[in-house]
């Protein structure tokens, strides 16, 4: 009897991963390319499905490929589009979908990389059990994935849940997508950096970190700068935490999640981001949410999430 299997694509900014996942998120076979080898759609999509071929020849065992999952920043769930990316090359509206099955006579689902986190959760991590619940992805930007009576939530136009952009200072850091004041230009990985940066322009105080460029310093370094009693990098990540736990009690009246699941980067900093984090949370809820929201890692945190998460928009529609 053969093994049902997905292929699962996160398409990110440097590289595109790819992996063949079972249902239960066994990965047999993965691999990774650049996504900015090839100016030209097409081009790409061809080497995307080398690729693929690749690592269907590595399977030792008979199998049936049920479907092709694809996480995207700025997809559209509808319309199996991607749409203004601002981190990629193709501009406009890139009919995917579309074009990749001109290539693989599959079912193709495609969707923003947070919501297929949120589904990937569902299916492979922490909420299998939840029925609302967030995933907040914590990378070079901020990313949400908003599930509540067990679906996700795609908005009229699909594009809902972009929590990342949420105005939180008029007129303060500026996002990817030219927004001044959006979470994500706080709460992220590259937010933590520019927050340490921010704390040692208006700080005397000796820091490690005082050694490192903006381009040379990552959240790994900061994470050990804590761990030595850094005070900035202590700050940095007392800053981050406030802001994202007052903005996540803000979330919780729009849909009342049982719990927040933080992946990515920057929540591998453990408890350096997790403790402020749920501190600021519990002290701004309102009075009858308090205690009734957790604050989790994602159980995907330790596995290739982004290949599971994409997968897991295949075995949704089961």
């Amino acid at each position: 009897m053969s093994k049902k299997v997905a292929i699962g694509v996160d398409i990110g900014g440097t590289l595109t991963k790819v992996g063949i996942v079972d249902r239960e998120g066994d990965l047999f076979a993965h691999t990774d390319f650049s996504t900015t080898k090839h100016k030209e759609f097409g081009q790409y999509l061809d080497e995307l499905k080398s690729h693929i071929e690749d690592l269907k020849s590595q399977l030792t065992f008979e199998y049936e490929i049920v479907g092709i999952g694809v996480g995207a920043p700025n997809a559209n769930y509808y319309r199996g589009t991607i749409e203004h990316a601002a981190n990629l090359l193709w501009k406009g509206i890139v009919p995917f979908t579309e074009e990749l099955q001109k290539r693989y006579d599959l079912p193709i689902y495609i969707t923003n990389d947070a919501s297929a986190a949120a589904i990937g959760e569902m299916i492979y991590g922490n909420a299998a059990d939840m029925k609302d619940f967030m995933v907040i992805t914590l990378g070079t930007g901020l990313g949400s994935g908003i599930v509540a009576n067990g679906q996700l939530i795609y908005g009229y136009d699909s594009q809902a849940g972009e929590l990342g952009h949420v105005m939180i200072e008029k007129g303060g850091r500026l996002t990817g997508l030219g927004r001044r004041g959006g979470l994500e230009a706080y709460v992220s990985s590259t937010g933590l950096k520019r927050t340490v940066f921010f704390l040692l322009c208006d700080s005397l105080e000796d820091s490690v970190l005082r050694n490192y460029s903006y381009n040379d310093l990552h959240g790994e370094i900061i994470t050990k700068a804590a761990e030595d009693g850094d005070p900035i990098a202590k700050a940095a990540f007392e800053m981050t935490g406030r802001i994202l736990g007052e903005q996540l009690a803000n979330f919780t009246t729009f849909s009342h999640p049982q719990a927040y699941f933080l992946l990515g980067g920057l929540a591998k900093a453990g408890k350096w981001i997790f403790e402020p984090t749920q501190k600021h949370l519990e002290e701004n809820l309102l009075p009858f949410y308090q205690g009734k929201v957790k604050l989790l890692p994602s159980g995907m945190m330790d596995k290739n999430a982004a290949i599971l998460g994409a997968a897991a928009l295949v075995w949704n529609h089961q």
